[in-house]
């Protein structure tokens, strides 16, 4: 019995070391672009985005057509691109 309460507490452990290095990783535009180029949803609008974005610790604040992060002092404007792969694209 008491192999499960170590088990637990060894999968607890890793569980909080791993949402804080994917926290510390998320907040760099690396992490960013990583982050876009996870997955493709055709459907995603600015306010999808900007949602998304925004509960994986970005900064992010939706407008008509894009999405606005401030990340490492820089503002990046990203706008969601339908079918093409990818999230969004960012706008230089």
């Amino acid at each position: 019995m008491r192999w499960h309460l170590a088990i637990m507490a060894i999968c607890i452990i890793a569980a909080l070391l791993d949402c804080a290095a994917a926290a510390e990783e998320k907040e760099s535009i690396s992490g960013l672009k990583s982050l876009i180029a996870s997955f493709d949803d055709p459907g995603m609008d600015s306010l999808d985005l900007a949602f998304y974005l925004a509960t994986h610790n970005f900064d992010a604040t939706p407008f008509d057509s894009y999405v606005l992060v401030n990340i490492d002092g820089k503002s990046l404007q990203l706008v969601p691109n339908g079918e093409r792969p990818g999230l969004c694209d960012i706008v230089p």
